[in-house]
């Protein structure tokens, strides 16, 4: 098994435009970034046309399966995801996160990952922002919004 940093490119689509509601509270400057430690970086407003977020990490075999580790890389072994942050972003700049999506890296398929590290090429993740009732999506996103390829 081949093993090494590979480069992730999340694409966004549907953004949910710039307001939303938080346990009742409205939100009016709505942005979304990677998740990378604690920090929310790469910030893209919710009316973006598109977004796109790039993030290193390094694939490892463990046995015959892969893991990822990385400061973007968050979860335990066999259950590893990258969050897409939502926050409202104030008037002095600062990110005050209200929702995150988690993108499941185990939920990708090994061939692909195989692939990416052969070819030195970025593992894709085409991902849809806007739940089904119109909010920034959030929780686990499964394969109806989320879809990986090389």
């Amino acid at each position: 098994m081949q093993t090494g940093p590979v480069q992730i490119v999340i694409h966004g689509h549907h953004l949910p435009g710039m307001w939303s509601r938080n346990v009742g509270v409205p939100i009016h400057n709505v942005h979304a970034g990677v998740q990378v430690g604690q920090d929310v970086e790469q910030l893209v407003r919710g009316d973006a046309a598109s977004a796109t977020w790039t993030v290193e990490v390094k694939v490892v075999a463990v046995g015959d399966a892969y893991d990822f580790r990385g400061p973007a890389v968050h979860g335990r072994k066999g259950e590893r995801f990258l969050y897409i942050a939502w926050g409202d972003v104030g008037a002095t700049g600062t990110f005050a996160m209200f929702r995150r999506a988690k993108l499941m890296l185990d939920d990708v398929d090994s061939s692909l990952i195989a692939k990416a590290l052969a070819a030195d090429k970025p593992l894709q993740a085409r991902i849809h922002l806007t739940d089904d009732h119109g909010g920034p999506r959030c929780a686990r996103v499964g394969s109806d919004a989320l879809r990986w390829s090389v």
